[in-house]
């Protein structure tokens, strides 16, 4: 119990030692040691990496989830380690009120047969935001919040560890700083009452036992300067150089202990910037996802589109029409950059038509005579039947429009090879 009472006392003593020269240091009456640029450039850094990835996390989760009380439900979820129960999306929602209106009002009429097809739709839509939100959870927001509460609470801790070394090192020296004083103002004191006025005083032979004191000196009280007050004032300069040599001990201790606490640090301060690449990584990987997603949704309306009898547009106007202008000119004519821009067409080929309706006639396509544009494939693509055109990601292949053809495909070339392929699986290059 001893023990920990004097450890307790201890700490005390070592609080309230900080508490006063941080106070005196905002008010200007301490000196502060003040920390390397390079130092200062790795703070800023590393506070500026934890607003954002905070500020980031927070509307990411808003992006995935924007009902507040659903976050805060898998919010307290986390923080209790229980699973997160599933939940309904809202396409997968929306898909079941339009079966359940379907059965009711009749799946038989052209109205509930065109609510079944819709909803089969919005509940592929539903499933396929589902993934992406379990996908981004994972690659994205997972990182992120492991570097707030692991990777920033551990430079945090060391952090504050280094602002209690600093304050003990700056205590130690304000510490040696007076005990010098006091040595030195110790050391006049010991001389002085012995020294002064003695080297005035002198004996003439008129004077008898006299002793003559020059004008203007005091005559030394020698009941007052007996030698037991030069004894007091040796023994005060004594303890002083004492005291002086223990601040100065205390120093070291505490320079030794703060040069490795700021080298600890210095290191995890490095370290921010593996962070960095490690977060690249994963925007990376939540833009390939959020790009998958936003392509998936785009086949699963093409399809509804063309099962709805909506290919060319009738029942959706300017929606999914691959042949607009663009809205701007592209930035450069000598980057490929990706536009909507129209395609060369070439004389109209009979029989030519959506994916279904009727064959091409592959023998009778031929290049338009304005020309033809390069274009690089987004993602592999199966053929359905000989008149389409398989298609590897990466590849480049020759593409052109022929008239009277569904704005969704466009006439595709490699080698001898010919087919249709899909607008969507498609970057056009200037």
């Amino acid at each position: 119990m001893d023990f920990n009472m004097k450890k307790l006392a201890s700490d005390a003593g070592i609080f309230f030692t900080r508490a006063v020269q941080f106070t005196e240091e905002k008010f200007g009456q301490a000196e502060k040691t003040e920390l390397d640029a390079n130092f200062e450039n790795l703070l800023a850094r590393a506070d500026s990496t934890k607003n954002w990835t905070e500020k980031i996390l927070r509307q990411t989760e808003v992006l995935l989830q924007p009902n507040p009380s659903a976050r805060v439900e898998e919010f307290l979820y986390e923080k209790l380690d229980r699973k997160v129960p599933s939940r309904v999306t809202n396409g997968e929602l929306l898909a079941q009120y339009m079966a359940e209106a379907a059965s009711e009002l009749g799946p038989t009429t052209p109205y509930g047969k065109t609510l079944v097809k819709v909803a089969e739709a919005e509940k592929r839509l539903g499933a396929a935001e589902r993934d992406f939100i379990h996908t981004a959870s994972i690659n994205f927001l997972t990182p992120l919040r492991n570097f707030l509460e692991g990777d920033w609470k551990t430079i945090s801790k060391e952090r504050r560890l280094l602002q209690n070394r600093r304050l003990d090192l700056d205590a130690c020296k304000a510490r040696l700083k007076k005990a010098k004083a006091a040595e030195a103002k110790a050391t006049c004191g010991h001389l002085g009452p012995w020294s002064l006025g003695l080297h005035c005083l002198w004996q003439e032979p008129w004077a008898g036992s006299q002793l003559i004191q020059c004008e203007g000196d005091t005559v030394p009280d020698f009941q007052e300067t007996r030698p037991r007050n030069y004894i007091l004032s040796a023994s005060a300069s004594a303890l002083w150089n004492d005291e002086v040599d223990k601040a100065e001990q205390e120093l070291r201790v505490a320079q030794t202990e703060f040069d490795r606490q700021a080298e600890v640090t210095r290191l995890l301060l490095e370290g921010i910037s593996s962070t960095h690449v490690n977060h690249l990584r994963c925007l990376h990987e939540f833009v390939e996802s959020q790009t998958t997603y936003y392509a998936q949704c785009y086949r699963h309306m093409l399809d509804l589109q063309k099962q709805l009898g909506s290919s060319q547009g009738a029942i959706f106007p300017g929606t999914f029409v691959g042949t607009t202008e663009p809205a701007s000119p592209p930035l450069s004519s000598t980057s490929p950059t990706t536009t909507a821009a129209t395609m060369p067409v070439g004389p109209s080929v009979a029989g030519l038509g959506p994916p279904g309706e009727a064959a091409l006639c592959l023998e009778e396509v031929a290049p338009p005579a304005s020309g033809t544009r390069k274009a690089r494939v987004l993602y592999d693509y199966e053929a359905a039947d000989s008149s389409e055109l398989a298609l590897l990601a990466d590849e480049l292949i020759t593409v052109y429009s022929l008239p009277g053809m569904d704005p969704d495909w466009l006439i595709g070339e490699r080698g001898n090879k010919k087919g249709k392929v899909p607008v969507t699986y498609l970057e056009l290059l200037s």
